[in-house]
């Protein structure tokens, strides 16, 4: 019948595709790329967050592990960029500024995230927070990807955190921590949202297939 002649057809096709000269699929690079990476690598932090918080958390001990724990910021928790902004007022800001306002606040947990690596109590845990890191890295440098495939320029100035000054006990040094961690888990929430609707706004790379001459 008419399906097996097509059937037959394609599986001829098939066979003599090493006949045919190459097929040559290269993505042009582009915001769109670049901005679904980026919400890709978002999505992945996230996950790997919450694993690495909980084992951290342990690591720190009670109150610090338990459910309920809700303390209040403490002016020494100011240093780390804070994403408790009304989302409202947040999702008023241009695509620039929210970009910038991600790039610096990355760059800034990092630059804590890389003091924790070393000092941490177990190589476990430590290594953890390396692969992290390395993975945080990633997420400042494709958002730079972002912001230059936009036309946006990056925000100026250094990405060290100023007043890195140790905490005076123990306890303090842990509501640190704590608040590190839990400022991370919602600028990496508010993050992906971001760029899922960036990625809306933006069309994808477009795909073009280029014929190699071979002699033609």
């Amino acid at each position: 019948g008419d399906s097996w002649g097509i059937f037959a057809f394609l599986c001829a096709a098939l066979c003599n595709l090493p006949a045919l000269p190459a097929l040559n699929c290269t993505e042009e690079p582009g915001a769109g790329r670049c901005i679904q990476q980026t919400y890709d690598l978002t999505r992945y932090l996230e996950h790997q967050l919450r694993t690495l918080a909980g084992t951290y958390l342990n690591y720190l001990g009670p109150p610090f592990n338990e459910p309920d724990f809700n303390p209040p910021r403490l002016a020494r928790a100011e240093r780390v960029p804070s994403a408790t902004v009304d989302l409202d007022l947040w999702r008023g800001l241009t695509d620039n500024a929210r970009l910038a306002a991600n790039y610096r606040a990355y760059s800034r947990l990092l630059c804590y995230l890389r003091a924790l690596d070393g000092t941490a109590g177990t190589a476990e845990l430590r290594h953890r927070l390396g692969h992290f890191c390395s993975s945080l890295q990633g997420l400042v440098l494709s958002i730079a990807g972002v912001m230059s495939s936009l036309g946006y320029p990056l925000p100026a100035g250094p990405p060290v955190p100023p007043g890195t000054s140790v905490a005076s006990n123990d306890f303090l040094k842990k509501m640190d921590d704590f608040w590190l961690l839990k400022e991370l888990q919602t600028w990496l929430w508010r993050s992906a949202k971001d760029f899922n609707r960036l990625k809306k706004k933006v069309p994808p790379a477009v795909v073009t297939l280029r014929l190699e001459a071979r002699g033609f």
